[in-house]
């Protein structure tokens, strides 16, 4: 399963890695509005971290995805968030 972070804490990216990867998810992750953020495919699940992302950048991800994307929004971005998500979605 591939997994799409936007947002969150830049120090966390490897956390939040490892954390995907512990439930054997491919993931990429967008702690900052970049020039790569227009191509992130069409991942099975897509994780907006809200309180961390501008209205600018989820516009910007909500428009390049998929129609087979799964969404799942968080305001949190801690760890216990988003091990909760990939509870809900991965299982």
């Amino acid at each position: 399963m591939s997994v799409v972070i936007v947002g969150g804490n830049e120090c966390m990216i490897r956390q939040y890695k490892d954390m995907c990867d512990r439930y054997k998810c491919r993931s990429k992750i967008f702690p900052k509005m970049t020039n790569n953020l227009k191509n992130i495919g069409t991942p099975d699940l897509l994780i907006l971290f809200t309180n961390t992302v501008s209205h600018k950048m989820i516009r910007c991800v909500m428009s390049d995805i998929g129609s087979g994307t799964r969404v799942a929004r968080s305001h949190s971005s801690s760890m216990n968030a988003l091990r909760e998500i990939l509870d809900t979605h991965v299982g």
